[in-house]
Formats: structure tokens, sequence, C-alpha cells
């Protein structure tokens, strides 16, 4: 996969633009247009540059697609990765999980939004909606053993607590604007207060 970190030197093209501004551009039309409703010549408008100086970067439309989605999803299997250091039971490595995936969100809105928007029109978006069903997995999972441990409800089933959790979450992307005052552990507090306050079993008195 192309290297599109912060740490990687810059590729810079004949007309200046690097693969990351590049990127920037490419998903901010994606979002407003829909992937399929935007072209190389848009894209190269919105530039102003030709489309040969886009080829310089990224052979394809695709690939840029592909660059995008990957950008959030590795984000967020790198908060998976992260689950075999959180200590506690499983409930408390599914908050972990939610609440780092919200600091994804936060982080990397434009692409998420666009993760979130894909519908399986090409291979891209078909191999970014396989992955997004194994991080679906891997919170049902997470459930699925809280559930077993006594900490979340029982008469919510995995697979639907997994869903009404990162149904919340993923509706960040409508509302949440980073420069909007909230910051992202706050935003994650909240989250985490309205999820987890209404699917924990409460100790009797």
């Amino acid at each position: 996969m192309t290297d599109t970190s912060p740490n990687r030197p810059a590729k810079r093209g004949r007309p200046g633009y690097d693969l990351e501004s590049l990127l920037a551009v490419a998903v901010k039309l994606f979002n407003e247009r829909g992937y399929d409703g935007t072209s190389m010549e848009d894209l190269s408008r919105k530039l102003g540059i030709t489309k040969s100086a886009i080829y310089h970067h990224v052979p394809s439309k695709q690939e840029l697609l592909r660059l995008a989605v990957n950008r959030a999803l590795d984000g967020l299997f790198a908060e998976v990765d992260k689950l075999d250091t959180v200590e506690g039971r499983a409930i408390d490595r599914l908050e972990h999980l939610v609440r780092g995936s919200v600091a994804v969100l936060a982080d990397q809105l434009p692409f998420v939004t666009l993760l979130l928007r894909v519908r399986g029109n090409t291979k891209v978006e078909r191999d970014a909606l396989a992955r997004r069903r194994e991080f679906d997995h891997i919170v049902t999972d997470l459930a699925g053993k809280a559930i077993a441990d006594g900490d979340l409800r029982a008469d919510v089933d995995p697979a639907t607590a997994a869903r009404l959790l990162f149904g919340m979450v993923n509706s960040l992307i409508e509302w949440y604007r980073p420069r909007g005052g909230l910051r992202a552990p706050e935003l994650a507090d909240m989250v985490a207060t309205v999820a987890f306050d209404g699917l924990r079993v409460r100790p009797e008195a």
C-alpha cells in the first residue's frame, strides 16, 4: 500500500501538489459529489492542474479511493491491535474500542465519512466492506463475551448491541465538526456514557 503518512517525504509533482494534499481534495470531492459522481476531470478542475499531473501521483481514481478508505480502516484496526494491552474484562476492552473509534473518527473525519458511504460498486469498495465486516465481528465477539461475563444486559443479543454501539459512533459523521469546540476525548466520554450506562448490568441495591 502506498505510504501517505506525514513522516514520509512528500512526493512532489510538477504543479507542487504532493500525494497527501491531492488525497485530501479528492476525499472532499468524493464526499460532496459521491465517488461515482466525481470524475478525474472534476478533480483536475478543482486542483487547477491537468489530469496528467494527477497521474504523476496515482494511476487511477480508484487508487485514490483505496488510499482514502484504507486510511480510515487502518486507524480502526490500529485500535483493535491495542486491545491485548487493555487490562480488565471484555467490557473494558469493548469500551476502549468504542473510545478509540471515536478518536479515529474525529482525527480522520473525511476519510471515515467516505468509508461509511461506500456501497460495494467497485472492487475497492467491496474490499473495504469486507474489512468493515471483520471489524464488526470483533465488536460482536467482545459484546458476546461481556454478556457472558454478566457485565452487559443479556436481553440484547451481541450483534444488536454491536450495531447499536457503532450506529451511534458512526452517526457522528453527520454533525461532528472538529473545530466546533468539542474535543475528541470529551466526545468519547459522552458516547461511552450514553452507550454503556444503558447496556451495563446494574448491581442490585
